[in-house]
C-alpha cells in the first residue's frame, strides 16, 4: 500500500479576493465622490478630503455587503 502523496502548499495569499474587491471599490467611489466634489468648484484639498472620507466610510458597509 502506498502512501498519499502530499499536495505542496504554496504561500499565503497577500491579499484575499474579498478585500481586495472591497478595497477597489472604495477607491472607485472616494474617486468618484472626490472629482465630483472638485467638478462643483470645491477647491483641491476639499475634494481630497471628501474622497478619502467616502473611501474610508465605504468599507465596512462594503465588507459587509459583499461577502
Amino acid at each position: 500500500m502506498s502512501s498519499p502523496v502530499p499536495t505542496p502548499q504554496g504561500p499565503a495569499p497577500f491579499l484575499m479576493i474579498h478585500t481586495a474587491v472591497v478595497l477597489l471599490i472604495a477607491v472607485v467611489i472616494g474617486l468618484v465622490v472626490g472629482g465630483l466634489t472638485f467638478l462643483s468648484g470645491g477647491a483641491v484639498a476639499a475634494a481630497v478630503l471628501a474622497g478619502l472620507t467616502a473611501a474610508g466610510v465605504s468599507i465596512p458597509g462594503l465588507r459587509s455587503l459583499i461577502g
